[in-house]
């Protein structure tokens, strides 16, 4: 959905107030209003330490949702505090709430996520303003051997005294909502760990819902302590594009199949990889590894850098052998503290956050528009007609806009 069209559903909807349904009345907290103007600074306070202010805090924030009940609130503190402290169970019952549709979860959700949203702001503060977490989301196409390379990875880094969180993006299909969800299955080992959590994320069909569902359990990972949040995307295609959009480091894994390779991937997926992992460079494959290596090594200086303070580079792996692993972390670490140096990991999250929030208002901007009265009565009739050939789509979709606008500037006068 482009400005033209957005802007002018946007300026409809906030003049029916339904804008302030889409997203939150960002209030102040009446005890921010006594300490310089943002929510993020805490001031002193007799008998409240910051834990009681961050919360209302909160509560202000989120002003637009009704009020808790006890049960309510309860259920929130439980899944909060056993978050924070680490504990698994209340991470996975976390996640199931903010990937739930029922309205009043949805809202608790949003509750939940600012608590700890504050609680990781706080701790960031501490470090000195740094991120404390490093989120890699890893892609390629089917065969690439994602999960066995991200089970050894993972052994690896928790061996180190990481915690590692994966979330596999899974598309979930838009007819029967199933979904492909082999990877626990996969990586047996990583799954036993305790150090390590893995969970599929799946996105209901929409590229919308890789942003909510996704975003929102990165948060909450980080929020259990996880440091290392690996975000893996099943094949190549339109998910990887949200996907790069939510994470620190991309990292595109490619077989080293026969055929014309450079042919096989989507430009526009290389330009987004901040490292190419060449996989299963082992035994027979050695040499079309290394061939494979040398073509994406050439192929990636003739593309426009992404980053003053990185080159991305093309490293061989083998998943069976371990060879090349510590190599390969050891490259993410040098991209991880070369951004951090220069301040583009930092402008990196900022920018993902507006862009995540953008998402959102359009998913539920387009959810509105489907669902007002009088687009829900032409709708059927001009699809009909479209199908047939009898009028353009783009006739169609104006006529569906300006039965929209028409609608509600008569309601709202």
């Amino acid at each position: 959905m482009g400005p033209s069209v957005l802007f002018p559903l946007l300026h409809r909807l906030s003049s029916l107030s339904l804008l302030r349904t889409v997203t939150p009345t960002w209030g102040r907290c009446l005890l921010h209003r006594l300490a310089p103007p943002s929510c993020t600074r805490t001031p002193s306070f007799p008998g409240l330490n910051s834990q009681h202010i961050r919360s209302m805090c909160v509560e202000s924030t989120l002003s637009h949702i009704k009020e808790l009940s006890p049960p309510e609130q309860r259920l929130l503190n439980k899944l909060y505090k056993g978050l924070i402290s680490g504990q698994r169970a209340s991470l996975a019952e976390s996640i199931t709430l903010v990937e739930t549709q029922h309205p009043r979860k949805k809202e608790l959700a949003q509750v939940l996520l600012q608590r700890v949203l504050a609680y990781r702001k706080e701790q960031e503060k501490q470090n000195g303003g740094k991120p404390l977490a490093f989120r890699v989301g890893l892609s390629g196409p089917p065969g690439a051997g994602k999960s066995t390379f991200i089970e050894v990875v993972g052994k690896m880094l928790t061996g180190q005294g990481h915690k590692v969180s994966v979330l596999a993006v899974d598309p979930s299909s838009c007819t029967t909502g199933g979904s492909l969800m082999g990877d626990k299955t996969r990586m047996t080992e990583l799954s036993r760990d305790m150090s390590a959590f893995i969970r599929p994320s799946p996105t209901s069909g929409t590229l919308g819902g890789v942003t909510r569902t996704t975003n929102e359990a990165i948060v909450l990972c980080e929020g259990g302590g996880y440091d290392i949040v690996l975000v893996e995307t099943v094949g190549v295609g339109q998910s990887e594009f949200a996907v790069a959009d939510m994470v620190d480091m991309f990292v595109l894994l490619i077989p080293p199949a026969g055929g014309d390779e450079l042919q096989g991937i989507k430009r526009g997926i290389i330009e987004m990889a901040d490292l190419v992992v060449v996989t299963k460079a082992d035994g027979d494959l050695l040499i079309p590894a290394r061939r494979i290596q040398a073509e994406y090594t050439s192929a990636l200086k003739l593309l426009r850098k992404k980053s003053k303070s990185w080159n991305p580079k093309v490293v061989r792996v083998s998943s069976q052998t371990g060879e090349g692993v510590p190599e390969l972390w050891g490259k993410m670490e040098a991209f991880r503290s070369a951004t951090l140096s220069s301040g583009d990991f930092q402008t990196k999250r900022r920018a993902q956050h507006k862009v995540w929030m953008w998402s959102l208002i359009k998913e539920n901007v387009l959810r509105h528009f489907q669902e007002h009265p009088a687009v829900r009565g032409e709708l059927p009739k001009l699809e009909d007609r479209v199908t047939r050939g009898a009028i353009s789509p783009g006739l169609a979709a104006d006529l569906l806009l300006k039965a929209f606008t028409s609608s509600s500037s008569s309601s709202s006068q």
